[in-house]
């Protein structure tokens, strides 16, 4: 008889010395709208739901300076601090937001400094244990990025160094100035065209913290994925699940160094996301899945 059965790791070591739950929350959607800038409007449900949260284990909470034009960070620290002895806040810096609709790249030394004072006011913290970058900045050489980021780092400002939306070779890059204990790139069951940054995290031992986990619209069928919508639903119809669970299980199912950060404003969609980590997916629908 075939073992057909499946087993995952429901944490994972982050740097070394970080012990994270891989169902984390990504605090984006708590920010005012259009253009997640602002003040979230219902401030007291947004806190309410941030501990909820950590009452689900959630202890990996993913947010940025950019995120609400640093609101996001703001209710994080009015919700949760003093925060649990376990409880990881990962923020990003190098991107000023002005306004709703523009985004600025801003990698500049400077900046990063600026952006790593005015997040450790915010979140209330004496040092980050995540700092990201949030994007390399055409205008600024990426080493001289990375270099502030370890300058920082070596002031104790920031316990350990990530990257966000970079390549392969920005990430070899990278390691060469200071260790990388974390990328967040675009990845999910529907769009797959990061694989191999997320294949070369796992081979090195490094947190894929996929952002768009889900999506807007994760299950709307398209040209890369004609038969995904079917075949999701079928295994989640098996399960007693939904869709959305089946997708986040794939992705734990995945790779052992993925940490996910679903986003969400309702608690109900919360403790939903949160069950993802009890469902067990056979060898089989991992390939059917693999597949689509």
């Amino acid at each position: 008889m075939t073992n057909n059965t499946t087993s995952i790791s429901n944490t994972f070591k982050l740097g070394g010395d970080l012990n994270i739950n891989r169902l984390g929350y990504g605090a984006m959607r708590l920010s005012g709208q259009p253009g997640n800038f602002g003040a979230y409007p219902d401030w007291e449900g947004g806190e309410q739901l941030l501990r909820r949260a950590v009452e689900l284990k959630v202890n990996f909470i993913d947010t940025a300076e950019a995120y609400g034009a640093g609101f996001n960070e703001e209710i994080i620290a009015s919700a949760l601090h003093p925060y649990k002895q376990d409880l990881v806040i990962a923020t990003k810096g190098g991107i000023n937001k002005p306004a709703p609709d523009k985004i600025l790249a801003d990698a500049s030394p400077a900046f990063l400094r600026s952006g790593v004072e005015g997040s450790l006011q915010r979140l209330k913290l004496e040092q980050i244990d995540l700092y990201q970058l949030h994007r390399p900045d055409p205008k600024v050489p990426f080493a001289e990025s990375i270099g502030a980021l370890k300058e920082l780092r070596d002031e104790g400002k920031i316990r350990h160094l990530g990257l966000s939306n970079v390549t392969v070779s920005q990430i070899e890059e990278a390691r060469k100035i200071v260790p990388i204990v974390s990328v967040q790139n675009k990845f999910s069951i529907s769009d797959r065209s990061m694989e191999n940054v997320l294949d070369y995290c796992t081979q090195n031992n490094i947190a894929f913290i996929p952002h768009g986990s889900l999506g807007a619209h994760p299950l709307k069928q398209g040209a890369p994925l004609a038969n995904a919508e079917g075949v999701i639903a079928d295994i989640a119809t098996k399960k007693g699940a939904k869709p959305n669970q089946i997708a986040l299980a794939w992705l734990l199912h995945r790779a052992p160094n993925i940490i996910l950060i679903p986003g969400t404003t309702t608690i109900a969609h919360l403790e939903e996301n949160m069950t993802a980590s009890s469902i067990t997916l056979t060898k089989d629908e991992i390939n059917l899945l693999n597949q689509i």
